[in-house]
């Protein structure tokens, strides 16, 4: 892909910084890192030169593929300077940058708490330095050895959120920025002081900059800051514009509404391939159905479950949270056992929603079967085992589970909120006639609703060649990243042109 600079007037290759603080497969804790180590890779794909700039947690540097020593970038608030590495993603070779600096991101835990899930104090740091070097590698003066700087730094969730106000707040010309909104809920809110200490000028802590009812937000300084905003569904763009969704920054969005651009997420559909999957007993595709009996029967097996091949199994992957609505689940799992359905849950979270799920493991063993923790097999053996995936949400931004039920032919039961209600078609009498029915959604996260949901998916279920037909469908969606990338790259290519 060719891009004309207005201000070089020379042709060169679209140049997209990407800076995130997670991507699979070096580091993983969420969605986040799905869609950042698929999503540059279908960028790629389109002839732009992207490259990721990541935080130099252990499990990085030591997956990283081609590791070396590009540069050190120096001046930087509080720890003076960084190593910057370069390398490869596995399998996609994606080209990488890492931030490395032992005392900010080589501990152990995870990449935003400790072991025990209590946040690192000094996160606001770690997650400015991450910002600040974009923002430098987003400027004239970028320290790269081959003077590679972007068109545009393209930051995701709170962690890169500063990028664009120190980018904004930079006296040299600069790349256009993008801010995307994986979930508004997580907004990285400090103290004040910490504007000082991050080098940003006193006067950008207010309402109209940094100021968040008396923190500095880092979220909210992307939102503000930023040339352009991208959440990661049509529906979720619309949604965060309203209190109910909002949570306090409605009124900020509302007002950037016309730079707010809603894109699908897509899936990585290598990864997510019944057809190739190596965690399965079982592979099967669209026109082998019935293999997929082969895999519920060893997920059973697996798991301590009573071999029934007509019994409904429920699956569940998950966080164990109030946001994904699991709560109204356990509300109404005795229920659905009643009705010789089967459950398999795996996730951890609140501790009262493990509890519980623990406690209804321990009363129904032969039909419930609870693994707390995230293993990655065992999703995949869930996914592709399970005869329906349940996933009543009461906000979802975008959602990739219920796409994996897509492609694996495990009809979503979900709530129509963000990308659930962008992604899945309710199964009904129209939507059978015309063939567009993938799933089952219920108006909203309330137990009676879920119950009434699942129980209608039961009648489906129960009628194999209707059923058939709603697996097929689902398995039928263009999940890729193919459309999505392509709209990403009209945006890059819309601010790029504004430089």
């Amino acid at each position: 892909m060719i891009f004309n600079s207005p201000k070089k007037q020379r042709a060169h290759t679209l140049r997209i910084l990407f800076v995130t603080s997670e991507a699979y497969p070096l580091i993983k804790t969420g969605g986040l890192a799905d869609v950042s180590g698929s999503l540059p890779a279908a960028i790629r794909d389109l002839g732009i030169d992207i490259r990721i700039l990541l935080p130099g947690y252990p499990a990085v540097l030591e997956k990283l593929q081609e590791k070396h020593l590009i540069t050190q970038i120096h001046g930087l608030p509080e720890v003076g300077s960084v190593n910057l590495l370069g390398g490869k993603m596995p399998d996609t070779g994606v080209d990488v940058m890492v931030v490395e600096h032992a005392q900010l991101f080589e501990r152990p835990g995870g990449p935003y708490n400790d072991g025990q899930g209590i946040d690192w104090g000094d996160n606001a740091l770690r997650f400015g330095i991450l910002s600040k070097v974009g923002s430098i590698l987003g400027g004239l003066h970028s320290p790269l050895q081959d003077d590679w700087i972007p068109d545009v730094v393209h930051c995701n969730d709170w962690q890169s959120g500063l990028t664009p106000a120190f980018l904004h707040h930079s006296a040299s010309p600069h790349a256009r920025s993008i801010i995307s909104i994986h979930n508004l809920a997580f907004q990285g809110n400090f103290a004040p002081e910490w504007v000082q200490r991050l080098g940003l000028p006193n006067h950008s802590y207010q309402m109209h900059g940094l100021e968040y009812y008396g923190q500095m937000s880092f979220l909210k300084a992307g939102i503000y800051y930023a040339d352009s905003i991208t959440t990661v569904s049509p529906t979720y763009a619309r949604e965060i514009q309203t209190e109910q969704y909002g949570f306090g920054m409605q009124g900020l969005l509302a007002a950037r509404s016309h730079e707010i651009h809603g894109i699908l997420n897509g899936i990585e559909i290598q990864e997510w391939n019944p057809a190739t999957d190596p965690y399965l007993a079982k592979t099967y595709n669209l026109e082998h159905l019935a293999d997929k009996k082969i895999v519920k029967k060893a997920l059973q097996v697996q798991l301590g479950l009573e071999t029934a091949p007509h019994k409904p199994l429920l699956g569940v992957v998950s966080r164990l949270t109030h946001q994904k609505g699991l709560d109204i689940f356990l509300e109404v799992a005795e229920s659905l056992l009643a009705k010789h359905c089967q459950i398999v849950v795996l996730g951890s979270g609140e501790a009262h929603m493990e509890n519980g799920f623990k406690d209804l493991a321990r009363r129904y063993p032969r039909q419930v079967s609870v693994t707390i923790g995230y293993k990655e097999p065992l999703s995949h053996q869930i996914m592709a085992g399970a005869d329906m995936f349940i996933m009543p949400s009461r906000f979802e931004p975008c959602g990739l589970n219920q796409m994996y039920g897509l492609r694996y032919g495990t009809p979503p039961v979900v709530t129509r909120t963000g990308g659930l209600a962008d992604s899945v078609q309710d199964s009904n009498s129209t939507t059978m006639k015309n063939n567009t029915a993938t799933g089952f959604v219920l108006e909203s996260a309330e137990p009676r609703q879920l119950l009434h949901t699942v129980q209608r998916a039961l009648v489906y279920y129960h009628d194999p060649r209707a059923w058939r037909r709603i697996q097929r469908n689902g398995m039928r969606r263009d999940l890729s990243w193919t459309s999505s990338a392509k709209l990403y790259l009209d945006l890059y290519q819309s601010l790029a042109q504004r430089r």
